[in-house]
């Protein structure tokens, strides 16, 4: 599942995870659709902008957190403000990585697997 709310980033986002890496995504305008959304996809991975209107991202993954079935579901922020106390802060709440934005649609999938990686591994990115 990928949650952000710009558009153009959201099409791109599509593009990257559907038809370069072969994901089966589902797209959210907001956290509150993801909420919605989240129960009856299941999904295996979220990634999660971090600065979205209403609800942002560190209270979406924390009220996704709540629903049955996502407590262990991996979350990946994308943001494109990457300060090292802002990362803690996302590790904090659960996330197992950060993707900064912009990012190159070519490589999106391969970044998530590197970080699903490492997070396996407990090393953070």
């Amino acid at each position: 599942m990928c949650v952000e709310d710009d558009p153009d980033i959201r099409a791109i986002a599509e593009i990257a995870l559907q038809d370069v890496g072969g994901f089966t995504a589902v797209l959210c305008e907001s956290g509150s659709r993801a909420l919605e959304v989240a129960p009856g996809f299941g999904p295996e991975l979220v990634l999660l902008d971090v600065m979205m209107p209403g609800m942002d991202g560190p209270a979406t993954l924390q009220a996704l957190r709540r629903q049955p079935g996502m407590s262990a579901v991996p979350v990946i922020f994308m943001t494109a403000r990457l300060q090292r106390s802002e990362i803690d802060e996302y590790r904090a709440l659960g996330a197992v990585g950060v993707i900064p934005k912009p990012f190159d649609p070519m490589t999106l999938s391969d970044q998530i697997a590197g970080i699903l990686a490492d997070a396996a591994g407990d090393n953070f990115r």
